[in-house]
């Protein structure tokens, strides 16, 4: 009843300039260990309950489906407790949250670990060989540098994926940059001959008056090199021009035009129309990547809230929903890391020049914006975009693979139960960060990558798992291995593969979802 009136909350305000509209049947899992809550025994939701009716519509399955974002009602009655500050100044915000996220952390430690999935026992001893040669520095061409990282994957996080579980996992914290696209999860030397002849390359094409994009795309494909990935990813986003001589105005003038919303509208947050909005964005925001420190300083979060407020009062037709603060983050790592050598994670924005800070800031919102504006229908009243990927998905599914097909439905799963998430935020929580940032090269690269093969990833993806689904023979069991897939230890190697198999697929069944193609 408490999910039916929230829907029809937001159906009457649905016309509110930049109001929040609800992740319909999503069911993200609450990596914080705020938002667990403790039941009574005689009140505890039963998991098996979502299968008691089949769902006939949308509507009904959001009906019977909990936002897991709506765990924390306290906290949001806690925030309209306190009023909105007319100012969010730099060490202020979040230290409560963090103190009280530790502690809870601490107390829940055990539990978590006991049942946090990883690789079969069997690769317990190579796994942990190769993180004790990662666990005290990190080799960058070659330099030496101290991970400042204190999360270390033990032996009680190489469980079978198949091991029930009764809470949630929680995901380690896990270094960002320096394993992200020069390092694959193997423990390769981040610089091989291949990869300094294709860097060169890179620099030879963004040096050029006019840079080729065709080209650098066809290069970008299998992998960006850090050194030229900030860059490029702005060229290719569309967010600078191919000229060379205009890079720097249009930077200076697009740069300039984002502060210039942030006087215009940023003060209007606490205003009657746009309190809703800015209310969400300040409970999710602590929420994205919670366990990685960089996401949780206070001028981290700050910078979150100004992008994500001034994209959705711009945006009035989708306002903020649930999910689009994942996709910031991505580019503000990438961005971030042109002007740090040591590890991301942990490293304090607030000890960059301001106007590095600014101008990170401002990069990020329209390269986001970028994104956003080829998959917007995702994000909609009744989110039709993600409907219609989803559909795509099982269709697609069924032709490729009619075993899987069959077995969801024997055991009554619903593709949407557990792929519309993967719609939703481009499988970046079932990804570690570093394997989302090589995704993109490609994503970026790919023509419509973000809302055409991200389709076909997503079905290569479903596959890699078959072995696995196929040995559940129950409804829970499938829908949590379906909803916490132990990849938190691949690296390029996985992802290219992924990659090089939904190529594959989009042109073997590119004709498959045909109420898809537009």
């Amino acid at each position: 009843m408490a999910t039916e009136n929230r829907i029809n909350f937001w159906r009457r305000n649905a016309k509110v300039p930049g109001s929040v509209q609800p992740v319909y049947g999503a069911q993200h899992p609450p990596l914080d260990p705020r938002l667990r809550r403790t039941y009574p025994k005689d009140t505890k939701p039963k998991f098996n309950n979502l299968k008691s009716k089949k769902a006939s519509s949308f509507h009904e399955f959001a009906r019977s489906t909990n936002d897991a974002w709506d765990i924390d009602d306290e906290e949001d009655e806690d925030f309209l407790a306190t009023p909105a500050p007319a100012s969010l100044p730099s060490g202020q915000q979040s230290v409560s949250t963090q103190s009280q996220q530790q502690q809870n952390q601490a107390g829940d430690t055990e539990t978590w670990d006991s049942h946090r999935p990883g690789p079969p026992r069997a690769e317990a001893e190579k796994l942990q060989d190769v993180q004790e040669e990662d666990t005290e520095c990190e080799h960058v061409n070659g330099k030496v540098f101290r991970s400042s990282s204190d999360a270390h994957l033990n032996m009680s996080s190489v469980r079978s994926p198949l091991q029930k579980q009764h809470t949630l996992p929680a995901r380690p914290i896990i270094p960002l940059v320096a394993r992200i696209s020069d390092q694959n999860a193997s423990g390769a030397p981040p610089m091989t001959v291949r990869e300094k002849s294709r860097l060169d390359k890179f620099k030879q094409l963004l040096a050029s008056p006019n840079t080729d994009l065709e080209e650098l795309r066809k290069h970008s494909w299998s992998g960006i090199p850090r050194e030229v990935r900030p860059i490029t990813w702005r060229l290719l986003s569309g967010y600078l021009p191919a000229n060379k001589e205009r890079r720097e105005l249009v930077l200076k003038r697009k740069r300039e035009e984002y502060f210039g919303f942030i006087e215009q509208y940023y003060h209007s947050r606490t205003d009657e129309h746009y309190k809703d909005t800015y209310r969400q964005i300040h409970i999710d925001i602590p929420r994205t990547n919670p366990l990685i420190p960089l996401f949780q300083q206070p001028a981290v979060q700050e910078v979150f809230e100004r992008i994500l407020f001034i994209w959705a009062i711009r945006h009035p037709a989708s306002g903020y929903v649930q999910g689009i603060n994942d996709l910031v983050t991505p580019f503000f790592v990438v961005f971030l890391s042109e002007f740090v050598t040591e590890d991301v994670e942990s490293f304090e924005v607030a000890a960059l020049p301001l106007d590095t800070q600014r101008n990170i800031e401002a990069d990020s919102f329209w390269c986001m914006s970028k994104l956003l504006d080829g998959i917007q229908d995702n994000y909609t009243f009744a989110q039709p975009g993600i409907q219609n990927k989803v559909k795509a998905l099982e269709e697609l599914v069924s032709r490729i693979d009619e075993d899987i097909h069959n077995h969801f439905k024997r055991y009554e799963v619903e593709y949407l139960q557990f792929a519309f998430r993967w719609m939703n935020n481009l499988l970046m929580r079932e990804l570690p960060l570093r394997c989302t940032i090589r995704l993109w090269d490609t994503y970026q690269a790919e023509a419509e990558g973000f809302s055409h093969f991200h389709l076909y990833v997503c079905a290569a993806f479903l596959i890699e798992w078959r072995k696995e689904i196929l040995s559940m023979v129950d409804f829970q069991g499938l829908l949590m291995l379906l909803q916490n897939l132990p990849t938190i230890h691949w690296g390029n190697e996985e992802v290219g593969l992924l990659l090089a198999e939904a190529y594959r697929l989009k042109y073997m069944f590119a004709d498959a979802p045909s109420h898809y193609k537009r």
